[in-house]
C-alpha cells in the first residue's frame, strides 16, 4: 500500500488530470471557527474509489483547551479513519491524505499508517517539508492499533 501526502492545491491539479486509479483518500479540512474562513471540502466526486473527508483543526495538544477541546475530544472520528484506512488496504488501494497545505493533518494521518503497518513512521517526521500534526498521528495511530482488538 503506497501512502502519499498531498495538498489542496496539488490534489486539485491531479483531480483535473489524470487521478490514480485504486486509490482512498483521507481529507482534512477546516471547521467554520476561529482560525479558518471554512474552506469547503476537496470535490473527489467520480474521481477517487474511497472518500473520508472529515473537518479538525489544525491544532497542537498545547492549544485544544482554547477551542474547547481535550485530547479525548479532538477527531472523534479516529476511529472510523482507522476502519476505513483497514478497508482500502483489504482492496488494496493505495491511500492519499490531503489537508489544506499538505505539511501537518495529512502527514501526521500517513505517519501514523507507515508506523502502524510498516513500522516507519520516523520517515515522515524526518522529512523537513512535513510538520506532522502529533495530536492527529497520536490519534490515528492509537485507533489503528486498536482496530479489531
Amino acid at each position: 500500500m503506497k501512502v502519499s501526502i498531498y495538498s489542496r492545491e496539488e490534489i486539485e491539479k491531479i483531480i483535473d488530470t489524470d487521478f490514480p486509479k485504486n486509490t482512498a483518500v483521507i481529507s482534512f479540512y477546516d471547521p467554520k471557527g476561529i482560525r479558518s474562513d471554512n474552506l469547503t471540502p476537496v470535490d473527489y466526486k467520480n474521481k477517487a474509489e474511497m472518500v473520508y473527508q472529515v473537518a479538525v483543526y489544525d491544532i497542537d495538544i498545547e492549544c485544544l483547551e482554547d477551542y474547547g477541546l481535550t485530547f479525548d475530544t479532538y477527531l472523534p472520528e479516529a476511529k472510523e479513519i482507522a476502519e476505513f484506512i483497514y478497508k482500502a488496504k483489504e482492496k488494496g488501494f493505495d491511500i492519499i491524505c490531503q489537508c489544506h497545505y499538505g505539511q501537518s493533518r495529512s502527514a501526521g494521518c500517513a505517519a501514523a499508517i507507515l508506523e502502524h503497518f510498516e513500522k516507519n513512521g520516523i520517515s515522515i517526521f524526518a522529512d523537513y517539508k512535513y510538520y506532522p500534526n502529533q495530536v492527529i498521528y497520536h490519534k490515528i495511530f492509537d485507533a489503528l492499533e486498536k482496530y479489531n482488538t
